[in-house]
């Protein structure tokens, strides 16, 4: 029974898919426009975070929207297709859940923040007073 609920799922997800990544690409916010300085910074601020994350997981597809909305040039892992990714995912959180944004601070210590409202709260909260 339980290879037939897996069957199941993958097969929507197959045929799901290319539906919610065009979906995402049609429905993709304005980008916010900052002074070529101001972008230099938030990109030298970003080079500390990485998401992990799936490519038709809806709750990505959120903070990926956000991302893009606030320019935010983020490294993206996908963790559904790449084993060593999925492993550091593993290691760092003791789970495999998506979306996942591992933020490191200047002493090199990495915080594991998961759910997609909090991840997009933080990056609203991080970034937008600089899209002013």
């Amino acid at each position: 029974m339980k290879t037939v609920i897996r069957a199941f799922f993958r097969t929507l997800r197959v045929v799901l898919g290319p539906f919610m990544l065009l979906k995402e690409r049609l429905t993709r916010p304005t980008a916010v426009q900052r002074t070529p300085e101001a972008q230099a910074t938030v990109n030298l601020q970003c080079q500390s975070l990485t998401l992990y994350q799936f490519s038709t997981c809806p709750f990505c597809i959120k903070v990926r929207q956000e991302m893009h909305r606030l320019s935010l040039p983020i490294e993206q892992r996908d963790a559904q297709h790449h084993s060593a990714h999925r492993s550091e995912l593993q290691q760092g959180t003791g789970a495999t859940q998506v979306p996942c944004l591992k933020i490191t601070d200047s002493q090199g210590q990495t915080q594991w923040l998961q759910d997609s409202a909090a991840i997009v709260a933080y990056l609203q909260g991080r970034f937008a007073a600089t899209a002013a």
